[in-house]
C-alpha cells in the first residue's frame, strides 16, 4: 500500500512541479513588463499644461494622467485583492456560463492550460510590485553618475539597476516562490490530480487518512531545495553588501 500510495502521489507531484516551473517561466518576465507599465511615466495630455499656463481642474488632471500606469496599477490591485482560487475559478469556468461553450476544450489538455494562464497572471502581478521596489530602491545618485559617465538608459538599466536589483528582490521573491510551491495545490479546484488531490483520493477510496498527511512530505522536500537553492544565490550575490 506505502508504494501504490507513494506513486499516485509521485504523479501528482510531476503535475505540481510542472504547473510550478511553466509559472515562474513567464511570469517572472512578465512580472519586469508589468513593473515596467505601472512605472510608465507617459502622459500623453501634458501638453494641456504647456498650453495653458495655470491649468486648473479638470485640464490639470488630465495633463497629470499617465494611463498605463493607472490601468495597470488597477489591474494589479485587482489581481492582488481577490483570492487566486476565485480567479482560477473565473478562468476557466467562466467563458463557458458566459458564452455557453468552453475554450478550453479546444486544448489537448485545457485544465491545465487555464490554470497556468491564471497562476502566471496572478504572480506576475506580485512579482512586480516586487521587482518595482526593487528598481526604486536602487538610489537615483548611481544613476546619475551613469549619466554623467554617458551611458545610456539602456545600458545605466542593465549595468546598474539590474544587477542591484537583483540582489534586494531575492528574499521577497523566494517567499513568493516558495508560497507557489503550496498554492499548486489550488489547482484541485479544476480538478487537476496534484499533490493533495492524489493523497486525499485514497482517503475517499480506501478510508485512510494517512496518504494526506503524507503529501506534506513532498512539500517540504521542495521548499527545502528551494531554500537550499535561494540561500546559494545570497551567498553568491553578497558581494553587493
Amino acid at each position: 500500500m506505502f508504494w501504490t500510495v507513494t506513486l499516485s502521489i509521485l504523479q501528482g507531484c510531476s503535475q505540481a512541479v510542472k504547473l510550478f516551473f511553466l509559472t515562474l517561466l513567464f511570469a517572472l518576465p512578465l512580472g519586469l513588463v508589468v513593473a515596467f507599465g505601472s512605472m510608465s511615466k507617459w502622459a500623453p495630455f501634458r501638453s494641456l499644461a504647456y498650453r495653458q499656463q495655470e491649468a486648473r481642474g479638470f485640464a490639470r488632471w488630465l495633463s497629470q494622467l499617465r494611463p498605463l500606469s493607472a490601468l495597470t496599477n488597477i489591474i494589479v490591485w485587482i489581481i492582488r485583492g481577490t483570492p487566486l482560487i476565485l480567479q482560477l475559478i473565473i478562468i476557466f469556468y467562466g467563458p463557458g456560463t458566459w458564452f455557453g461553450t468552453n475554450p478550453w476544450n479546444a486544448f489537448r489538455d485545457g485544465r491545465m492550460t487555464a490554470c497556468c494562464i491564471a497562476f502566471i497572471i496572478n504572480y506576475a502581478c506580485y512579482f512586480s510590485v516586487i521587482y518595482r521596489g526593487g528598481i526604486e530602491g536602487v538610489p537615483a545618485g548611481q544613476r546619475e553618475a551613469g549619466e554623467v559617465l554617458g551611458l545610456t538608459k539602456r545600458q545605466i538599466f542593465f549595468k546598474i539597476t539590474l544587477l542591484q536589483m537583483v540582489k534586494r528582490v531575492i528574499p521577497p521573491m523566494s517567499n513568493e516562490i516558495i508560497t507557489l510551491v503550496k498554492d499548486t495545490s489550488l489547482a484541485r479546484t479544476i480538478a487537476i490530480i496534484e499533490i493533495t488531490m492524489a493523497g486525499e483520493a485514497f482517503m475517499k477510496s480506501k478510508g485512510i487518512t494517512w496518504p494526506l498527511f503524507y503529501t506534506g512530505v513532498f512539500y517540504l522536500a521542495f521548499v527545502g531545495l528551494l531554500t537550499l537553492l535561494f540561500s546559494f544565490i545570497e551567498r553568491k550575490l553578497s558581494y553587493f553588501k
